[in-house]
């Protein structure tokens, strides 16, 4: 069984994911590249005590690298948008960021 701690791995901070959440309530995280939408929402409920309205997924794509002589790709993987409900209370994590 799934934890809610196996699902999200990790908050994207860029500027861009800062600006959604000032503006719109909308938080950015990394998440498992199996994980669907109504998994992702209820995780992210159980870990920061929010309501979700909904979640929006996007599959990155891994993109070529390269240092010197080396060539590589950089690791695919899965971004979620979470829009939380306007009468939820914000995630404490990002207070401290903004």
């Amino acid at each position: 069984m799934k934890t809610s701690y196996d699902i999200i791995i990790r908050p994207v901070i860029t500027e861009d994911s800062m600006a959604r959440i000032a503006t719109e309530k909308k938080y950015t995280f990394e998440v498992a590249k199996n994980a669907t939408k109504p998994e992702i929402a209820k995780a992210v409920e159980e870990a920061f005590k929010v309501k979700v309205a909904s979640v929006n997924t996007i599959n990155m794509k891994r993109k070529p690298k390269r240092l010197g002589m080396n060539e590589g790709y950089t690791s695919a993987w899965k971004k979620a948008i979470v829009t939380l409900t306007a009468d939820s209370k914000t995630i404490e994590f990002f207070e401290g960021m903004m």
